[in-house]
């Protein structure tokens, strides 16, 4: 075998062990071991600080500065033919090229999550549990488009409804053994639903009792336990209860945070875990908590059960959402020092979010929205004569009038300007809003209320089509059309019949069209 392949299966079999050999091999093998120090990835620094990854999920980069094989699977709608996507070399970013072709002219959604450390943890779609049926939805390939090193790459974007599950893993933390684990998310895509974790739970996909999970939680649920401010926040969902702090409840010490690209760490040993967060883009890492377990009974000592979640709770409560693009499992308590060169590793990968420019979404050009839903691909966003907003067909036979509603002036947000407002073609100086979560149009006042209401972020099309609209104030809802209506819709949380999550990805997504009038 050559001397690249030779080093990757010693270098492999050594990290399986626990150790590292970084530094023999280099003396080993001269120039490669060049390239490979220049190339070290997260589980690299792991292996070197004595904690090795025991998993490693990514769609968007390797995570071992050796590894050149598959880093997830598509399925495409048109023919159900799978695609396994890599990375363009040993050590770098997601081939999304190669994903594109495949899905040209249909969608695909991602099937499975490889496991890069060799253990063979690979994550695919999650059972029914006792919380929910299953199985649960998969993630759409295309819809959390972003780069990492200038290279297209794509996310995990996970809906309500939407979970990856593995429960029959391989050197996982059971018990009270120690362990750590960081993700990569998107700090700007939460729900307040039960839960969106990554890590470790229950390999029955049952609530066995309090102390049986040790995963990252993001989102902001109130329902067990709170940070300060009005979230999200990162806890740690320890099973029958989300942990802030030393404290069940309320914990001063854990801020909100809402980074568009957000680390998050969660470690546990024998009577000791921590939280901590950063800025995924730049920056180091806070420390939010380390110390004693919770003192609540059935918490110290744990009793980790070692599968792996992915948008989940343990027991497959699945009513959450989040975007995921990177994260680890560790064999062993890693040190505040691997931990920080871990982070400096991430922020020097480049996170950054799409260009998302439109020449039809410039401030000042009009454009008329179309809808993407099967059911209603016909059909566009327009304002009726009582001020509500539903969709309805607009072909080129339709009146002045209704060709007039439906199109809309864009025009900086009114709260953000790197956001946007509609202002109606047929009503000049009636802006698109939001007022108890259904879309109207209406006269600014000027208030900050109203401005926050009328203006939307430009986000990726949730579906992989178009763009979807984030509400600047309430930023896990998007606007939606439902039952033909407009609505600001959560996707499955918030209550109210149009947050349903089915089809929210395709019904929060939309066309930009050329304008009816």
């Amino acid at each position: 075998m050559s001397v690249q392949t030779w080093l990757r299966h010693a270098r492999r079999s050594l990290l399986a062990t626990g150790t590292t050999a970084v530094l023999t091999l280099a003396l080993l093998v001269g120039t490669e071991a060049t390239s490979q120090a220049a190339s070290q990835r997260p589980c690299d620094l792991y292996a070197s600080g004595g904690t090795p990854c025991v998993a490693a999920h990514s769609t968007t980069r390797a995570l071992y500065g050796a590894y050149e094989g598959s880093l997830y699977q598509v399925r495409r709608a048109s023919d159900s033919a799978t695609k396994n996507i890599g990375v363009l070399s040993a050590g770098g970013y997601a081939d999304a090229a190669a994903q594109d072709g495949f899905c040209a002219g249909t969608t695909c959604v991602i099937t499975v999550i490889y496991d890069q450390s060799g253990r063979g943890n690979s994550l695919t779609q999650a059972p029914a549990g006792g919380a929910a049926p299953g199985p649960d939805n998969l993630a759409p390939a295309t819809a959390a488009p972003i780069t990492v090193a200038g290279h297209r790459a794509y996310g995990v974007y996970v809906a309500a409804g939407t979970g990856y599950r593995n429960n029959r893993t391989n050197g996982i933390a059971t018990g009270d053994q120690p362990e750590g684990m960081y993700a990569v998310l998107d700090g700007t895509h939460f729900g307040g639903g039960c839960c969106f974790d990554y890590g470790n739970a229950e390999t029955n996909s049952l609530d066995t009792g309090n102390g049986h999970m040790e995963a990252i939680y993001f989102g902001d649920s109130t329902i067990w336990g709170s940070g300060t401010g009005s979230g999200p926040w990162v806890m740690a969902d320890l099973e029958n209860g989300l942990f802030s702090g030393p404290n069940a409840g309320y914990n001063a010490n854990d801020p909100s945070v809402s980074h568009r690209f957000l680390t998050a760490i969660v470690k546990g040993a024998p009577n000791l875990w921590a939280i901590k967060a950063a800025n995924a883009q730049s920056g180091g890492l806070s420390t939010y908590y380390s110390g004693a377990r919770p003192n609540v009974q059935g918490y110290n000592p744990m009793h980790k059960e070692g599968a792996i979640i992915l948008g989940i709770g343990g027991d497959n409560s699945k009513s959450s959402s989040g975007t995921f693009y990177e994260g680890v499992m560790t064999s062993g308590y890693p040190t505040d020092a691997t931990e920080n060169a871990v982070q400096a590793n991430i922020t020097a990968a480049g996170y950054q979010a799409p260009p998302l420019a439109s020449s039809a979404l410039t401030p000042g050009a009009r454009v008329s929205l179309k809808a993407t839903t099967t059911c209603c691909n016909a059909d566009y966003l327009r304002h009726q004569a009582d001020g509500t907003v539903a969709i309805s067909p607009i072909t080129a036979a339709s009146a002045n009038a209704d060709k007039s509603d439906a199109t809309w002036i864009v025009r900086p947000g009114l709260a953000d300007s790197a956001c946007l407002s509609f202002e109606s073609a047929g009503a000049p100086g009636q802006y698109l809003r939001h007022a108890g979560f259904q879309l109207r149009t209406a006269s600014s006042d000027a208030t900050a209320l109203f401005n926050r209401d009328a203006t939307f972020c430009l986000r990726a099309g949730h579906s992989g089509q178009g763009y979807s609209f984030q509400s600047v104030n309430y930023p896990n809802r998007f606007i939606r059309h439902y039952a033909y209506t407009g609505y600001l819709a959560g996707d499955g949380v918030g209550g109210n019949t149009w947050d349903s999550d089915a089809l929210w990805s395709e019904d929060t997504s939309w066309l930009t069209a050329q304008p009816w009038s």
